[in-house]
């Protein structure tokens, strides 16, 4: 209700700016001589800053307000037109058509200081029509009208693509591993030391000038690719000095105001997302501890680890958001400088309340009987600095150099109860789990262009470093149980082998640096003539990356040091009383045992080498070819111990050869199809090929790797039409098909508890689908001014796949379904409204992804599916002078995100099949302003 009457004078002046009832200029500018229309054409009101430019048939519309106006027309090459009271009113259209007569004067040499503007949508339409290959994005002046905080959010605007988790993309239906990500033209850094991924969440949208998603490949571009290819450019040009302060608070339901939300015992830099090493293991602690020879007293190693088991209870504030931006733009001698610097703060909370159910095998006669059924209650706290300097150096006309660098540290704080029923054991269970996690990312490219002969000649180079870490210490696990429906007093559970679900204490680090240097000649081929939109090109380069990543992990628990004289009440005291350090002694106390497996930790090592070569070649004046040819080199190695303290070494060289070819067929002025195929590859992640065994407490799977992983090959084709009824639009139909030969999927091992997952190559698999985009205004559709600021997008994408199995995964694993992580359906639809000269805009935005697997299921376990979720955002934006205020309603209809078991195994999920996993996060509403000047 506080949000309504937030919302409530926005509303208002949305009503009062419609009745407003302006008039409409609109006409056609011409080419004097020849009658046609220009393309491009600048119409604008003398003495305002109102403006438009023509579409592709020369024609404007300009909404004004009623009054007499001097109405100006320029072109390159043309002379200017200026009509002068021209009246415009209320309600009603002016047309005025404008000749414009050829400019014979010879010009002088003249020297022009300027940047192309990237982040508009007019410069976005623009590069996807001149792309050579299918590509769809999304500018900054779109990202901007919505309430997205980070690229995660953006991203899912594009066609065909979806997010996972909040922060990992799917494009096409296809899981995240099949993305190739760079941020500003060099491969991002992954964030997860799991998964294949980069972790999207980590860019706020404050920073990102634009996103290109290529979905076919070109000589050019990363060879690695399934679904696509991301290119994140951050902002670099301004044109004005400037500085904006931006703060805003946000309000999620169930949590913002919540008593009694549960946070773990933290340091004093938690509120900036570092840990300061409290939690850490402490100076001296043994490099391996063994219970059998600790001695009891001071020196115990499980005297050292802090008693902080106990969670501590606040009350939820709300989430807060600033940010500080500072754009300027000086010469020194005749070098023009340009720097963007940004710094963001962000705190939030959450609270899910949710459930994790097990089931036993189906029968058709009497159903799944439950093995266990837990309720769930988690609370997160999260802080992020985000930080960003950009530098450009514009030396002249020719040279251009860019200095990028991008830091992140994030930390996350969350405690997990669990409560319920395990009914193979009998036992009521409480278990806990306070984790700490933190990631640092920093990412520096400095690239170069520089244009020679004339301009025909373009040299780019880039030199970049990036750098991952990811630290998880103190993660402590324990649990809790008493007979099935009794009132018996909870008693902890131990165990006498180390176990990370049972008094555990588990400690993770993983550094990752990367280095990549690649460089590029294009040369273009001088034709009669110089205005084609399509010349004759031809471009070499190499790219050269080595990757080097360092994880290291170890896990304790706590037993009785002397069963026979172990005093149980200890099993009963609360959380903070346990393993108080004199209740760690060898006689009546617990003992520390470490679970010292080799395999924890490992190294792992990357080299890429790859060079290309390729270009455009008009074949006729309508139809032009491109592509070409990459090769690529890779050796991944990785390095760890077996138990037994041999050597476990995996070396895997591969030489790809990748060829391209696209060709696009210009149908007339704004109407083209385009056609391309391509071969590429996807390799194992570090993580899938280790050993190392890894506890996932929350979805309670254990999470391997498999050394045995073998590179894919895809083969992709493309067709696409694509329509552009004026510059900023768009309309196109697409569809698509790939062949996987070796695909990488998650499924269920084979173990006895059957709650394993790790990685396989099933033999082959085929995806297909068809794509369509719609991003159209309204402004020629009616006379209301409220009508013509509205414009629409619309994006969806339907998909089919089949996976083939081999004869060894074919006994044990579902067959006959799709591929693992791919959708069979996305929609994305949005309506905007902008109103520049009240300063208005909101936005209305709808998400939906069709059900997809979560893990492949086997004789022991079955297929897990993550069934759809609809998604509606609202945003309003208001000007008032300097002052921009910013509200909106993320997630209205709040739905419930659900893993379901395909019990029957059929591929559907119907009313026999039950819950793996479902919570809710809450509707959020946020409020905030931002200052500029």
């Amino acid at each position: 209700m506080k949000f309504l009457f937030t919302l409530l004078p926005i509303i208002l002046t949305t009503a009062v700016s419609v009745l407003a009832q302006p008039g409409t200029l609109k006409g056609k500018i011409t080419d004097k001589n020849s009658g046609e229309g220009i393309i491009g054409a600048v119409v604008f009101i003398r003495g305002t800053s109102n403006g438009t430019t023509t579409d592709y048939e020369g024609n404007y519309m300009l909404p004004l307000a009623p009054g007499t106006y001097t109405v100006s027309v320029t072109f390159v090459s043309y002379k200017s037109s200026e009509n002068a009271g021209v009246i415009i009113t209320g309600g009603q259209t002016t047309t005025l058509d404008v000749p414009l007569a050829e400019n014979t004067t010879e010009l002088q040499a003249v020297e022009i200081v300027g940047a192309r503007h990237t982040n508009t949508d007019l410069a976005l339409m623009q590069s996807m029509r001149a792309s050579e290959v299918v590509v769809s994005g999304m500018a900054a002046e779109q990202i901007a009208k919505s309430m997205d905080r980070d690229a995660a959010a953006v991203v899912r605007r594009i066609p065909g693509v979806t997010v996972m988790n909040d922060k990992y993309i799917v494009i096409r239906g296809m899981n995240q591993r099949y993305n190739t990500v760079l941020l500003n033209d060099a491969l991002a850094p992954s964030t997860e030391p799991d998964t294949k991924a980069f972790s999207f969440d980590v860019l706020p949208t404050s920073v990102i000038d634009r996103i290109m998603i290529y979905k076919n490949g070109s000589p050019e571009l990363p060879g690695e690719f399934g679904g696509g290819i991301i290119k994140i450019y951050t902002k670099s040009m301004v044109d004005e000095n400037s500085t904006s302060v931006s703060l805003s608070g946000s309000y999620r339901a169930g949590t913002t105001f919540r008593n009694g939300f549960l946070t773990s015992q933290g340091g004093k830099t938690d509120f900036i997302g570092f840990d300061n090493g409290g939690r850490s293991l402490p100076a001296g602690f043994p490099a391996r501890v063994n219970a059998s020879s600790t001695p009891d007293g001071s020196e115990n190693p499980g005297h050292k680890l802090p008693n902080t088991w106990a969670p501590g209870s606040i009350r939820a504030l709300p989430d807060l958001r600033f940010l500080l931006g500072l754009n300027r733009r000086f010469d020194v001698g005749g070098v023009r400088l340009s720097n963007i610097s940004a710094a963001s703060y962000t705190r939030t909370t959450t609270y899910t309340e949710g459930s994790r159910d097990s089931y036993g095998a189906y029968r058709p006669e009497t159903g799944a009987k439950p093995e266990y059924k837990f309720q769930d209650k988690i609370y997160t706290q999260s802080a992020r600095i985000g930080l960003v300097h950009n530098w450009t150096a514009r030396l002249n006309n020719n040279n251009k150099l860019e200095f990028r660098n991008l830091f992140n540290q994030m930390g996350s704080s969350e405690v997990l109860m669990r409560s319920g029923e395990d009914y193979e054991n009998g036992e009521d269970v409480k278990n806990y789990a306070l984790r700490y996690e933190s990631r640092t990312i920093y990412t520096s490219q400095l690239q170069g262009t520089h244009d020679l002969n004339d301009g025909n000649t373009t040299l780019t180079w880039t030199g970049g470093y990036a750098y991952s870490n990811r630290n998880e210490p103190d993660y402590r696990r324990f649990r809790t149980t008493r007979s099935l429906g009794s009132e018996e007093p909870f008693i902890l559970t131990y165990k006498n082998t180390p176990s990370l679900n049972d008094a555990g204490r588990y400690y993770a680090k993983l550094n990752e640096n990367s280095f990549t240097l690649n460089g590029q000649a294009e040369h273009r081929f001088s034709t009669a003539d110089a205005a084609a939109e399509n010349t004759p090109k031809i471009r070499a380069g190499f790219y050269a990356e080595c990757k080097n990543r360092d994880f290291s992990a170890r896990f304790f628990s706590y037993r009785p040091a002397n069963t026979e004289k172990f005093d149980n009440s200890l099993l009963t005291l609360p959380f903070d009383q346990v393993f108080v350090p004199e209740n760690i002694n060898a006689t009546t106390g617990w003992e520390l045992v470490e679970d010292y497996n080799p395999q924890n930790n490992y190294k792992a090592y990357n080299t890429l080498l790859a060079v290309y070569v390729g270009g455009v070649l008009p074949l006729t004046p309508k139809l032009s070819a491109s592509g070409g040819l990459r090769v690529e080199h890779n050796n991944q190695e990785l390095q760890a111990t077996n138990f037994d303290g041999t050597a476990l070494s995996r070396s895997n060289s591969v030489l790809s050869v990748l060829p391209s070819a696209n060709f696009t067929y210009a149908l007339n002025k704004r109407s083209m199809l385009r056609a391309g195929a391509s071969i590429s590859v996807n390799r194992p992640e570090f993580r899938e090929l280790a050993p190392f065994m890894y506890y996932d407490f929350v979805n309670l799977l254990e999470v391997s790797g498999n050394p045995d992983l073998q590179t894919a090959t895809i083969f992709n084709t493309d067709l696409r039409y694509e329509f552009y009824p004026n510059p900023t639009e768009i309309l196109s139909l697409g569809v698509f098909y790939k062949y996987f030969s070796k695909p990488i999927e998650t499924v269920f091992e084979n173990t006895s508890g059957g709650n394993s997952i790790t990685s396989e190559n099933a033999q082959y698999a085929t995806s297909y689908g068809v794509e369509a985009e719609v991003k159209k205004s309204l402004l020629n559709l009616s006379e209301s001014k409220f009508v013509q600021n509205l414009s629409l997008v619309l994006n969806a994408a339907l998909i089919d796949s089949q996976v083939k199995l081999s004869d060894r995964d074919a006994a044990s694993q579902d067959q006959n379904r799709v591929m693992q992580g791919q959708s069979p359906y996305v929609v994305n639809t949005g309506v905007y409204y902008q109103d520049d000269n009240a300063k208005l805009q909101f936005s209305l935005l709808y998400n939906v992804v069709g059900q997809r697997i979560f893990a492949v299921g086997n004789n022991l376990r079955q297929t897990v599916y993550e069934l759809p979720k609809n998604v509606i955002d609202l945003s309003v934006t208001k000007g008032f002078g300097n002052f921009e205020l910013k509200a909106g309603v993320q997630d209205i209809l709040n739905q419930q995100t659900r893993l379901m078991l395909d019990l029957d195994r059929d591929g559907k999920i119907t009313e026999v099949d039950k819950s793996f996993r479902r919570f809710r996060q809450g509707q959020y509403s946020t409020l905030g302003l931002t200052y500029t000047f």
